[in-house]
Order: structure tokens, then sequence, then C-alpha cells
């Protein structure tokens, strides 16, 4: 039954649950919020939803690279290099934003009679992102709840698990995953050095995936 909408940036994550749960999909989402690498991912989103015949929109919420500070909305050379458990990856934060995407997404849903709203953070993102910790997903889908009508929920299936569990759901549901995106620095090739760099290699040889990425290191 199609009842939700994904929230899908066309990274490894949000495209691993679009193909696991495309029967329940009937629409995605994508966010052009001015990052560095939202001109990157968001082809590759819209590539997958043309292979699954799912529905796909780009909302733009230029206001965000306008008036928000993080690393992200800076430019390349902002963004830090590193592990995500080092401090300084802090910096690549932008203030609230899946609260502000869920809040959108979650209008969408009520308007074309949907019932919940589906987002692919996970374990790992825990120490960096507030707005992607269990008590924050908890909060949020009780607002989304008692806020509409028909009592929209937040799906977050994959919060409790690892980066390297989600690649071998991939694995088994045959994701090319040369065909996704993850560098925060959104040049022409991934830079290899940057936090969501570092964790999607280990996460490809966590699951015995072979690493197809070119990367500029």
């Amino acid at each position: 039954m199609k009842d939700s909408i994904l929230i899908l940036s066309g990274g490894m994550d949000s495209t691993t649950l679009l193909y696991d749960y495309r029967e329940r999909i009937a629409l995605a989402i994508s966010f052009d919020y001015g990052s560095n690498h939202n001109g990157r991912e968001i082809p590759f989103a819209e590539y997958h939803c043309q292979q699954l015949g799912i529905e796909h929109i780009t909302i733009p919420l230029a206001f965000m690279s306008k008036y928000f500070k993080s690393s992200l909305l800076e430019g390349s050379d902002a963004i830090p290099e590193g592990h995500y458990a080092e401090d300084n990856m802090k910096s690549t934060v932008v203030p609230f934003r899946n609260g502000i995407m869920l809040a959108i997404a979650a209008g969408m849903a009520e308007s074309r009679g949907l019932k919940y709203v589906m987002m692919a953070n996970h374990g790992g993102d825990h120490t960096i992102y507030p707005d992607c910790r269990p008590e924050f997903v908890k909060a949020m889908s009780e607002a989304t709840r008692t806020g509409t009508y028909p009592g929209i929920e937040i799906l977050a299936p994959y919060t409790n698990i690892t980066k390297g569990d989600i690649a071998r759901r991939g694995k088994e549901l045959g994701i090319d995953y040369s065909k996704t995106w993850s560098c925060y620095k959104g040049g022409e090739h991934h830079c290899g050095k940057c936090g969501t760099c570092v964790e999607r290699k280990e996460a490809l040889a966590d699951a015995g995936i072979e690493d197809l990425t070119i990367y500029d290191d």
C-alpha cells in the first residue's frame, strides 16, 4: 500500500530506504537548501526514482543558505576532514535541518492523503546531529501526529542500526552505490577525506561491497 513520503537526498542511506520500502513510497522529496553537494546528490535521487517508477520532486529551501550557519553552506574549503567522531565535524550541522524538512514533508503527506513520512537517519548520526537522534524522531513524530488531522507519523527504521548494516541491506537489494553521492565538498569526485567520505568507505568495506567510488585522495 502506498502510504508514505520519503525524504530522499541521493545518498547511500535514503537510497537504500527507497529500495527497501518501495512498495509503500508514493512520493520522494529532495530538498535543495544550498549545500555544497545538493547539485551532486539530487540527480541520483531523481535517477533511482525513475528506475523504480516513484514520483520525485525537489523543493527549494534557499532561505537556509542565506540565513543559517554551517560549513555545508559555506563552500568546499570550509568542510573539515577526518572522522565523524572528531569534534570539528559539528561544523557540518545545518541547524534543525531535519525538523524543517520533516515539517514540510508532513504537510505534503496530509495534502496527499498519506499517513507516514520516512527518513533515513542511522545510529552513526547520533553523536554529531541532534535532529537524527531517537528522542528527536519520537518527539517530532508526536508533533506531526498531533498537529495533523490524519495523524501523520514519522518512520525512521534505520535509527538504531549502523551505516554498515544499511550497506549490507543495500547489497541484498542489489543497489549500485556508485550511483549515490556522499561527499560534503561537492566537487567533481568524492574528496575521500571528509567525514561522510570516510564513513562511506568504512560502510562499503564493512558490507563487503567493492567500492567503485572515484575519490580524489
